[in-house]
């Protein structure tokens, strides 16, 4: 049975997303209840799958990493062996902060955090010396606008 998720959850999970070092007090009075119940939700909320995982975001460019880029990815390789392949190099790379397979003309999508144009061009060159790509396009995120992890509860 899927677990119901309703508007005390969608507060509680609100607050996690703003701010996961919150205390559980803390959490409690901003959601309007006491300490024990919103960690047996939270609790819940993680035996469910809901909560992931809670982790600490970083700034990239403070720590050196100044370029982004989009990675467009065309293949003419879709046996499950080459997927598998793809798939393990994409995991192995920590640069790759996030890989999506889309429908349309371009198969993947990739978004790379590197130092600069010379790191990308170093994970670019390892990627295709493992993997067999019909195409690659990279474009260069001049100006992060708008990024968040937040969903829209």
């Amino acid at each position: 049975m899927a677990l119901r998720i309703d508007d005390m959850d969608k507060k509680i999970l609100g607050e996690l997303q703003r701010d996961a070092a919150q205390s559980l007090d803390e959490i409690a009075k901003r959601v309007g209840s006491s300490k024990t119940p919103v960690w047996n939700r939270i609790r819940k909320l993680k035996e469910a799958g809901v909560i992931r995982q809670q982790t600490v975001l970083l700034d990239a460019e403070a720590l050196g990493f100044d370029a982004c880029f989009f990675v467009l990815i065309r293949t003419s390789e879709h046996e499950a062996d080459w997927q598998q392949k793809f798939l393990k190099a994409l995991r192995e790379r920590p640069e790759v902060l996030e890989a999506h397979r889309l429908a349309g003309d371009i198969d993947y999508i990739l978004k790379v955090q590197v130092q600069n144009a010379r790191a990308y061009d170093t994970f670019y060159q390892a990627l295709i010396s493992e993997v067999k790509v019909h195409n690659v396009t990279a474009l260069l995120s001049m100006e992060e606008i708008k990024s968040t992890s937040m969903l829209p509860l």
